[in-house]
């Protein structure tokens, strides 16, 4: 079985549905054969400086009250997973496009869940901006790429066609939000589903299969 995550690094509830999808895959060994992690942009006309993560909130969400209950359901569900969400630190919210580029560099040595985990580990508990390439190779060099090839392929325009393609596809495919999870091309999932969710698909895909 194959499985196409799409994704944004600035997405929060993607950082907790790769965590619950670690705890799928553990709960059901040796099945999906195969995870790639998909490109997808929540703001793609974010500026290459970033912005500030609290007036680019303030200003999407005003004074709702949403926003405070989001952050409030996030903290204790990133808890149970291990995730120290910090959303009141300054911050600048990145363009996700270089961010991007690196995770589809670190398919080809199978490092994609290492280097997103070091991009969310570094912008959601650490509220770094990665969109700072010294940033971005220092997360590649520790997943165990090759950091100076990193930094060459960063300062070039190499792959931002591609990735902008890949994101206005998945627009295409009628995806709106993230994560989204595609099984063998066809069974698509959306949402940062609970583990049990997961594993519940994937015994259903297999029963198909067989």
């Amino acid at each position: 079985m194959e499985l196409d995550v799409v994704i944004d690094v600035v997405c929060p509830w993607c950082f907790v549905g790769k965590r619950q999808l670690e705890k799928a895959l553990a709960a059901r060994p040796n099945i999906v054969t195969a995870v790639r992690w998909r490109p997808y942009q929540l703001s793609a006309e974010t500026p290459v400086e970033g912005v500030d993560r609290a007036a680019h909130y303030k200003r999407k969400f005003g004074d709702n009250p949403q926003l405070a209950t989001m952050r409030k359901h996030l903290l204790e569900t990133g808890e149970k997973l291990g995730i120290n969400f910090d959303f009141e630190s300054q911050c600048l919210i990145a363009n996700t496009l270089d961010a991007h580029r690196l995770i589809k560099w670190a398919m080809s040595p199978g490092l994609q869940s290492e280097v997103i985990e070091g991009l969310m580990v570094a912008y959601f508990e650490e509220s770094r901006f990665i969109g700072d390439h010294d940033l971005l190779v220092s997360i590649a060099s520790k997943a165990g790429m090759d950091g100076e090839l990193v930094r060459d392929l960063l300062a070039s325009d190499k792959d931002k066609d591609l990735i902008s393609a890949e994101v206005q596809q998945a627009h295409q495919m009628g995806i709106q939000g993230v994560p989204m999870y595609i099984f063998n091309n066809k069974a698509g999932v959306s949402g940062a589903q609970d583990a049990s969710v997961l594993v519940q698909v994937i015994d259903k895909i297999q029963a198909e299969a067989a």
